[in-house]
This record gives structure tokens, sequence and C-alpha cells, in this order.
């Protein structure tokens, strides 16, 4: 389901199934409370936050929301994320069920902190 290139993140959501546009403003907002000064565009096709560097990137799919927060994020939340399916960088929060809203959050400020403290290049 590759929506037409977005220049921007709201242009990227607009492009979107119209089912789908309040659950991507809702994980837009959800980013956005955490990283309020991240500057916000696209980069590789992708919803992309970033401070120092890339903080998360986001992108919808057919049958779901692929998350990526790195790999070291998502190593460290490897009990929560236990419901959802993930590989070494990414998490998969099917259509189908509710956003976990708080987890997202947790995994963007440990992202934020990561990158604030030490740096921490996107790709390594």
């Amino acid at each position: 389901m590759a929506p037409p290139k977005a220049q921007n993140i709201d242009e990227y959501i607009s492009n979107a199934p119209e089912t789908l546009r309040e659950r991507l403003f809702q994980l837009h907002d959800c980013i956005v409370a955490v990283a309020p000064a991240a500057e916000q565009g696209i980069k590789w096709r992708m919803p992309a936050y970033t401070t120092r560097r890339i903080l998360v990137t986001w992108a919808a799919f057919k049958n779901h929301i692929g998350f990526y927060p790195t790999p070291s994020v998502v190593a460290a939340f490897t009990n929560e994320l236990k419901p959802y399916k993930t590989a070494e960088g990414s998490v998969q929060f099917l259509h189908s069920e509710e956003l976990p809203f708080e987890l997202i959050s947790e995994m963007t400020k440990r992202r934020l902190k990561e990158c604030e403290e030490d740096d921490a290049k996107w790709k390594v």
C-alpha cells in the first residue's frame, strides 16, 4: 500500500487510505508528544523524526504499521514486544489491534535518550 511520494508527514497521512488516517495521526501525535523539538520529515518514503540523529520512522502497510526505533531500542523492550512481530530494528502493529501508545512513547523516549546522551547513530 505505498501511497504516492509525500513531501511531509501530513501529506503522507493524507495519502493513506481514509480508514487509517486517524490511526496514523494518533501515532504521529504520540511521537511528537515525546519529542516536540524533533524535526519532522520524510526519509526512505516514511515519516521520520530527527534530533541530532534519526529518532524513529514508521510506515503504513496493507495490514500493519511498521515502526522503526532502531535495533537497540527493540532489544531493550524484548519482553514488552512479545505480543508483536519484530525484527532486528522494527515492530509491526496490526491494523486490527489497538496501537500501544504507552509502549510507543516509552520506546521513543529511549531512542531520544540514546541520541541526546550517547549520540547513538541510526545504523551501526
